[in-house]
């Protein structure tokens, strides 16, 4: 089993329904969802390593738990009561390493310091990787500061790496980039853009190797 804390929209959220709708799947419900016909592509495949993990921006990545899921769930609570409800800026749809994921279209220092919070409380019930694992993040091509968090934090996007992103595809080639960008904007329309409010912390669990990850808990902020 594998936990992580991310941010979803809300349920009445639109970018819920719109995001689900896209990637083919509800992270709440686990519901398979059928997605927007793409002429000449296969949405699909486009969209199957996002659609596993569930509409999401990352807070704390994925993790094998050290040891009990009460304690590490009780702990991650804790930290949700203690953190106060904050404004999202205004999202917006941008390349990220050639993927189209959703970004902020300003700088958030709540979000990056829950997102921080995240990564440092939680890091006690975290499993250190195996050495496949550690592999896989192909540390031999890390900077000095991804090589760092990959070996303190087992993961090398975190605190000042850290962006964040709502993935929407896999990597695109340009060609596909070009086809697909204006199909999820029209998809997406103003959504993205409205005004939201940070409101809880998604504890989010994977069953099994190989199994979507789904929405366990809404921990609510309270600050």
């Amino acid at each position: 089993m594998r936990a992580a804390l991310y941010w979803a929209p809300e349920l009445d959220d639109p970018l819920h329904r719109l995001g689900s709708t896209w990637l083919g799947r509800d992270a709440e419900t686990g519901a398979v969802i059928p997605q927007p016909a793409l002429a000449g592509m296969d949405l699909p495949a486009l969209t199957a390593d996002p659609r596993g993990y569930g509409l999401h921006a990352t807070l704390k990545p994925p993790f094998r738990l050290a040891g009990s899921f009460p304690a590490m769930r009780e702990e991650a609570a804790a930290l949700a009561a203690g953190t106060a409800p904050f404004d999202l800026p205004p999202l917006e749809l941008a390349s990220l390493g050639g993927f189209l994921a959703l970004r902020e279209s300003a700088p958030c220092p709540a979000l990056q310091g829950l997102a921080d919070a995240c990564v440092a409380t939680l890091d006690a019930h975290r499993a250190p990787p195996t050495e496949a694992e550690t592999a896989r993040r192909r540390p031999e091509r890390l900077d000095a500061a991804g090589r760092y968090n990959l070996h303190r934090w087992g993961y090398p996007q975190v605190f000042g790496e850290w962006r964040f992103h709502v993935t929407l595809t896999q990597r695109l080639t340009p060609e596909q980039d070009a086809a697909i960008r204006p199909v999820l904007l029209a998809h997406l329309g103003e959504v993205p853009a409205r005004p939201r409010r940070v409101t809880s912390l998604c504890l989010f669990t994977q069953a099994a190797p190989g199994a979507p990850f789904l929405i366990a808990e809404r921990l609510p902020l309270g600050g």
